[in-house]
């Protein structure tokens, strides 16, 4: 049976990203937001695009109002006015001065801005009350970036701001990795979907809901291939069907050693490598990860079999799926499960023979994390108190307890990580 950090590190080699070539598409701009920057683009303008000012003011000669102060302000007479998006009509002399606005052009012969504060306008004349520093308030063209520079790196999720760049940049068309695909059934005889009438002694199938949702949020596609019974023949025909069909397949059920559990036989009658069957983690300890050579690529089909417990099958998936899924996605890097320092609010209690999560919310107060346990029972088949969990509380193996207020390593889940 593998650690936790050992299975992490497994998976993660095991997983090699999309391809930058074969595995790009291009978008609008419009729609970029969130994927993934397949190829670093450049710009072809300066930005600034040109000298402009920072500052509502007037535009001046260093030179004529090295010597302004209060008691002696310096009086330059007014020849233009210049509104942001117009371009400047007059050259500015000796003894001249132009109105101008945050984000305008700065006029040919003017090298300073003087905030409007430090003036006193009479008419057509301005006095300059104070003595600036040479170049004060001047945003000079390329002083932000020059055209031809890199501008975003191939691998980054794209953010609002770095919408705004591309915009800024007039780059229509993004480059960017297809969203991978995500295969996903549900197996056991003993499961209905949420649209079915409830008989007794089933269940609802939640799993394949949630996986898909965590799978969408990632930025990649789920293909939900429904609830297949515990029929080998029936169960080996979808499983290959989503091995055919996907980059990674999540199949939650069957993975333990009861007498239905069929996913690792059909596995290896599939042609499958098999690379970890197990993880010393609570909840969770059922899970399977293989591979398979896919067609035309050097990048093998992931299989990952979860446990069928609810609980047991969404902490598996933030703990090994998702960091996999994000190196898949083409992330040049951040793939790792965000761990984080915190305290907890109450005891936690594991009975220290694996790693064990504790699900609950976690609060961000003046920089600092804290951890609040979720209420009722602690148990991978109660789903109910999994709602809002926004961080797992990990006890290593050998620490059976973490006192209320001592520090406590948090896995942030949900949004968080």
């Amino acid at each position: 049976m593998l650690t936790a950090q050992e299975a992490e590190s497994l998976i993660l080699q095991l997983t090699q990203p999309l391809d930058p070539k074969d595995d790009r598409e291009t978008v609008d701009l419009s729609a970029a937001a969130d994927r993934i920057l397949a190829a670093p683009v450049s710009g072809t303008q300066d930005f600034p695009h040109w000298d402009n000012s920072a500052m509502d003011g007037y535009a001046v000669r260093y030179g004529d109002v090295a010597q302004g102060s209060t008691e002696n302000p310096v009086t330059l007479d007014i020849v233009d006015e210049i509104p942001a998006g117009s371009t400047p009509k007059k050259t500015i002399q000796v003894g001249q001065a132009a109105r101008i606005f945050t984000g305008s052009m700065l006029p040919p012969g003017a090298d300073t801005i003087v905030m409007q504060e430090d003036t006193q306008r009479e008419g057509d004349w301005v006095k300059i009350l104070t003595s600036p520093k040479p170049q004060a308030f001047v945003r000079h063209r390329g002083a932000y970036y020059q055209a031809g520079q890199p501008l975003l790196q191939a691998g980054i999720r794209l953010s609002g701001a770095d919408i705004a760049v591309l915009a800024t940049a007039q780059c229509l068309q993004v480059p960017v990795y297809r969203s991978p695909n995500v295969a996903i059934l549900s197996t056991g005889n003993e499961l209905v979907s949420p649209g079915q009438p409830l008989q007794p002694g089933q269940i609802v199938d939640s799993n394949q809901a949630a996986l898909a949702a965590l799978v969408a949020r990632t930025g990649a596609k789920p293909i939900c291939l429904g609830i297949v019974p515990d029929q080998p023949e029936i169960l080996k025909a979808k499983m290959a069907e989503a091995i055919a069909s996907a980059d990674l397949v999540l199949s939650s059920g069957g993975v333990s050693v009861g007498d239905y559990d069929y996913v690792d036989r059909i596995l290896a009658e599939l042609g499958a490598e098999i690379h970890v069957r197990s993880v010393a983690v609570k909840p969770g300890k059922p899970l399977t990860v293989a591979t398979f050579p896919k067609a035309n690529s050097n990048r093998p089909v992931l299989y990952f079999g979860l446990p069928g417990n609810p609980v047991s099958s969404l902490v598996s998936f933030w703990r090994f799926v998702q960091p996999a899924l994000r190196k898949l996605s083409g992330l040049r890097d951040g793939w790792e499960p965000a761990i984080v320092q915190s305290k907890t609010l109450q005891d936690l209690r594991s009975d220290g023979k694996r790693e064990s999560y504790v699900w609950g919310q976690v609060r961000l107060t003046k920089g600092e994390f804290s951890f609040e346990i979720a209420g009722g029972s602690q148990s991978s088949g109660n789903l109910i108190n999994l709602a809002q969990t926004t961080g797992l509380a990990i006890l290593p193996i050998g620490q059976t307890a973490i006192a209320a207020g001592e520090s406590v390593s948090l896995l942030l889940v949900n949004g968080l990580g």
